[in-house]
């Protein structure tokens, strides 16, 4: 399953040259990132071949922890977002801080070996968007 995303898009060096070196390395890092938790989540059978309902990602709650379990908010909205800014050559936010949550979720309901993968996956997407400043 190793990174079917390149697949999907030319390598960032053809499609930014307006963009700085260091800026497509943050790119492509993040999209090798997304690319490893997505594996990770799959590995774990977290990943759901249906989305939910519009009403489910339309919840205003942080992480929309009222309508999602946390490995559908990963899929469905933190994977989708971040690969739209992406493709779209769009300005990463300033921070990034998932991973405290992951820490919450996993330990609580599938805290095994494999959840700390995605955790530390996470960690190095909060510590590569908030490092860019």
């Amino acid at each position: 399953m190793a990174r079917q995303f390149w697949i999907l898009c030319p390598p960032f060096d053809e499609r930014l040259p307006e963009m700085s070196d260091s800026m497509i390395d943050i790119n492509t890092k993040l999209a090798a990132l997304l690319i490893d938790l997505e594996a990770e989540l799959r590995n774990m059978q977290l990943w759901d071949n249906e989305p939910p309902a519009a009403q489910a990602l339309a919840s205003v709650e942080p992480f929309c922890v009222d309508t999602l379990d946390f490995y559908q908010w990963l899929q469905f909205v933190f994977l989708e977002r971040m690969r739209a800014l992406l493709e779209a050559q769009a300005q990463l936010p300033d921070s990034c801080q998932i991973a405290p949550m992951a820490e919450q979720c996993f330990s609580e309901g599938c805290g095994s070996l494999k959840g700390l993968a995605v955790i530390n996956v996470l960690k190095q997407i909060d510590q590569l968007i908030t490092d860019q400043q």
